[in-house]
């Protein structure tokens, strides 16, 4: 298993250049997180030292953030999701707002949207009665919140999984 790893660097403008050997090893540890250096050498055909090196580098360029166990939240008592939009009251309260939703424990992840609603935001519970409790006393009260729509979570169609391989290519301009 991987101990440490670089402190993430964005790349979101930056295309990382892979090679299929460093995209292989990119998707044997989106599935396997946990496998060993010796194991991942062997799936990738590299020796031990030279699988190290490129995996070190591919997390100091930001392309591998971290590793991390995949849960279940019912099982440690968060059986509730929602789904929260979130409409800011005037684009100045951005910061303040994202500041103050890193610091709710329940939110487990929020993406920036553009156009409206502003913000995606999966909140978890143990119940409604609790996430009604989190609503009216802390979510509301967010800096710049103009108003809030939550959707309950039926159930999760499609888990966490892998990014594919490759994104599509880009069409050529002759064509």
């Amino acid at each position: 298993m991987f101990a440490s790893f670089a402190a993430y660097k964005p790349q979101s403008a930056i295309f990382l250049l892979m090679d299929a050997v460093d995209r292989q090893i990119v998707a044997v540890l989106q599935a396997e997180g946990r496998i060993t250096l010796t194991e991942l050498a062997d799936r990738v055909r590299l020796s031990v030292s030279r699988c190290q090196r490129r995996v070190r580098e591919l997390e100091a360029d930001g392309a591998i953030r971290g590793y991390r166990a995949i849960v279940d939240a019912a099982a440690l008592g968060y059986g509730f999701e929602v789904l929260l939009f979130a409409t800011l009251s005037q684009p100045c309260a951005v910061l303040e707002f994202e500041a103050a939703l890193a610091g709710v424990p329940q939110v487990i992840e929020a993406q920036r949207l553009f156009g409206e609603p502003d913000y995606l935001i999966r909140v978890v519970s143990a119940d409604l009665p609790s996430y009604q409790h989190l609503y009216e006393t802390v979510l509301i009260s967010l800096p710049g919140v103009r108003g809030l729509t939550s959707t309950i979570v039926m159930k999760q169609a499609v888990g966490p999984r892998p990014l594919p391989d490759r994104p599509p290519r880009k069409p050529s301009a002759g064509r």
